[in-house]
Order: C-alpha cells, then structure tokens, then sequence
C-alpha cells in the first residue's frame, strides 16, 4: 500500500487500494487471441502494486504478461444483511509475471487444491494500477438466495 494519499495517488485512488485490499479475490480481464475473457484471481496489495495469483493451467498469465489488462473486486459478496454500502474498484494496468518472494506468499494463503478438476498450478502477476476508479452504492439491499418452490 501507498503509505498516504502523497505518494504518487490521489485521495481517492488511494481509498480504492485501501478497499481493495480488504477482499481477497477479483477478476482480471484480458484480450487472448484477439478474444476478451475473464477470469477470477487472487490479489494482494503490496506498495500500492496489485499482486495477483492464478491458476497457471489456463494460460492466463501469459496472456496477461505484458498486456494491459482491466481488474475489478467488490464487496458484494462480503455484506451482511443490514450492510447496504457497495463498492467497486476498478483499473488497468499493464501485468507483469513475477516469482513472489516468501513474505509474499504468505499474505497469499494457502492456494486451492483443484482448478476444474486439475491440481491448482499457481502462477503471479504483479500489475502498477492506472486509471484506477472506485464508486459506491447506497441502499443496495444484501440478496440472499431463495428457495423455489
């Protein structure tokens, strides 16, 4: 994390790092082959980097390396019943494939054990947010899944 507003971010973008770092997962978009997709993705914020985990089975990561690519998380998941508050980040940002070092992955966890039915292969990227935007939304009830009958 930036340590203040100062450090090269505006105010706002450094509130967007500051939420960004309080959820563990969000979604890397990319073009592959001409194609957009998206895929989910573990991330920590470190020096006011996104550093991201994926499962190296896909390909994913080296489509990304060297590609601007868009991100987003949200805490739409992470609400109780009552908390009406929403937030979205959102930036871009050119991707780099990085080797972490031990102090990294331990803000990462422990990864998963399967990606579609394959053991989880981990691959990181390291990505220096631009253009990075946040908004908010008030009164957004917490939908809880119901039961048909």
């Amino acid at each position: 994390m930036p340590t203040a507003p100062h450090d090269g971010y505006r105010a706002d973008e450094y509130r967007a790092l500051e939420l960004l770092s309080r959820t563990p997962y969000g979604r890397v978009s990319v073009s592959m082959r001409a194609l957009p997709f998206v895929t989910v993705a573990r991330h920590v914020v470190v020096d006011g980097k996104v550093l991201m985990r994926l499962h190296g089975g896909f390909g994913y990561a080296q489509a990304c390396d060297g590609s601007v690519v868009a991100y987003g998380a949200d805490n739409l998941a992470d609400r109780e019943e009552g908390d009406e508050s929403v937030w979205t980040v959102q930036f871009v940002g050119t991707a780099r494939i990085f080797v972490p070092g031990p102090e990294e992955l331990l803000l990462f966890g422990r990864a998963p054990h399967s990606a579609d039915d394959a053991p989880f292969v981990p691959e990181y990227l390291c990505i220096e947010p631009q253009f990075i935007t946040l908004h908010h939304l008030e009164g957004v009830p917490a939908r809880r899944p119901a039961h048909s009958a």
